[in-house]
């Protein structure tokens, strides 16, 4: 694993585009120095690697744009999630914390020790995640000044099985899950959504996950942000854990795409 890697990238879309397509989890790189802090051997590490990367979720996001009449913007997380996670908040009002997964893992999937419990997280969050949350905050404020809304539509997937993280996985597990938030996802975001991906199998609200990602300079108090935070069974595009991706991936982008038209109009 390279010791040097861009740790985001905002790829710019349409000057008109208000949609910012979100891509946090897709990368498996981790820098050296980080990898220090990690207990887990290299096979071991691999396994969990494999398990908690949203794998090809970044070529879904590129087929997407690639097809859309109107490009969007595309934010991309170019490191793992195991370094730290740009969706979560910081502080203990976190309930991922209670599984050692806040921004700063110390467990894996499987609730085995990742880093010691008293891992100081202040240096990763000060190197990577403060940063990334800057940088995507001004990237949204950069959609509302040139076209006076922005939507963030984040790109997950999730496992076919539930696995021992999960605090809700025990709940329905579509197709594809649309998590959802009361003051920024309207009723016409979801209802597009649910039309794009139709043919895909259907869709579900907020099971096995729920909520979106929006910046906390915006979070619940403006409502020219929307969001909707779209999870794909990763059977439906992959082999699991961590194989190599299918048919299924160019048909999700297309998918992808539609729900980004739909957005543009």
């Amino acid at each position: 694993m390279s010791a040097v890697a861009p740790s985001f990238e905002l790829l710019p879309g349409a000057d008109d585009s208000p949609v910012i397509l979100h891509v946090p989890h897709s990368a498996r790189e981790i820098p050296a120095d980080v990898r220090a802090g990690i207990v887990l051997d290299d096979a071991a590490l691999e396994r969990e690697l494999d398990h908690i990367t949203d794998a090809h979720t970044a070529r879904i996001a590129e087929v997407a744009a690639g097809l859309a009449a109107v490009t969007p913007w595309r934010f991309v997380n170019r490191l793992s999630r195991l370094v730290v996670d740009p969706e979560r908040f910081p502080d203990e009002r976190e309930e991922m914390l209670a599984v050692g997964m806040g921004a700063v893992y110390t467990r894996t999937t499987h609730r085995q020790v990742l880093r010691p419990a008293d891992t100081d997280p202040e240096p990763l969050l000060e190197r990577y995640f403060r940063p990334y949350a800057e940088a995507m905050t001004e990237a949204v404020a950069g959609r509302l000044a040139a076209t006076g809304r922005a939507v963030v539509v984040d790109v997950h997937s999730y496992p076919s099985a539930a696995l021992p993280y999960e605090l809700h996985g025990e709940g329905p597990r579509p197709p594809v899950c649309l998590g959802t938030d009361a003051f920024h996802t309207p009723p016409e975001l979801t209802g597009l959504a649910r039309k794009a991906f139709e043919p895909c199998g259907g869709t579900g609200l907020n099971s096995p996950f729920s909520g979106t990602y929006v910046p906390l300079r915006f979070y619940g108090s403006d409502a020219r942000v929307h969001a909707l935070m779209v999870e794909i069974r990763r059977d439906l595009y992959m082999t699991e854990p961590g194989g190599p991706a299918g048919p299924g991936l160019d048909r999700l982008g297309e998918a992808l795409a539609a729900l980004v038209d739909g957005l543009s109009r």
